[in-house]
């Protein structure tokens, strides 16, 4: 019963022990934060162009529109620097005050992009003699904001690591461990340059339009806690 006594006792000993260790490392972690940003020039453009028309008969409609995207897209895929794809399309019927069926509209998408803003602007000019121009977006290529976000990453650990010294001098301590760091990143999505759609005139010629593809931000954030010794 005493040699029992004695185990419990011990084993009782040893767990606040273990308690205040942990207590104590606790009590000596730090939460910090350090984050880094770069300004990159916008690499992709992206631009919508549409087309709508307005018939009595709906297979007209739908020929006229099949007809233009069709066009559309023969003269976007002969320009090699743009990428063409095929955007949204739909017919809908037309009431009166009446609730008579008084025709049908129809609307339909092409979808352009490249990281040549030149050969896009050329390319612009010459469908907005007979198309519309939806919007246009400025971003960041997946290739760029990639390397740019693994440069940053380095940056970030390093400004983490540098507040961290300073945590430590400021406690009065001689060093750190780290033990706990994630890392974040941000920034770098699309930048909107909104506009009034500009309707084309068929067999006019239309003069390129003019872009800045403008900047956009990438940042990394690196936060965790420091255990000062």
């Amino acid at each position: 019963m005493e040699r029992a006594f004695v185990f419990l006792l011990s084993a009782a000993l040893g767990g606040t022990a273990l308690a205040h260790e942990v207590e104590a490392a606790r009590f000596n972690q730090v939460e910090l934060q350090a984050s880094v940003s770069r300004e990159i020039e916008n690499d992709l453009m992206n631009a919508t162009l549409f087309i709508e028309v307005n018939d009595a008969v709906a297979s007209r409609v739908a020929d006229q529109l099949n007809r233009a995207s069709g066009e559309g897209l023969r003269l976007a895929k002969a320009v090699a620097a743009v990428k063409a794809t095929s955007g949204g399309s739909r017919t809908y019927p037309v009431y009166g005050r009446d609730q008579k069926l008084t025709g049908w509209r129809g609307r339909v998408e092409i979808r352009l992009e490249s990281k040549d803003v030149e050969a896009m602007a050329g390319l612009i000019g010459k469908l907005q003699s007979t198309m519309s121009l939806g919007g246009v977006s400025f971003s960041v290529s997946r290739e760029t904001r990639s390397r740019v976000e693994d440069e940053l990453i380095t940056e970030a650990v390093a400004a983490f690591r540098a507040r961290a010294a300073i945590a430590v001098k400021a406690l009065g301590g001689k060093g750190y461990k780290v033990r706990r760091l994630g890392l974040n990143t941000s920034g770098g999505s699309p930048s909107p340059r909104p506009m009034m759609a500009s309707r084309g005139v068929a067999a006019e010629a239309v003069a390129a339009p003019v872009f800045e593809a403008g900047v956009s931000v990438i940042g990394v954030v690196a936060a965790g806690v420091v255990e000062v010794e």
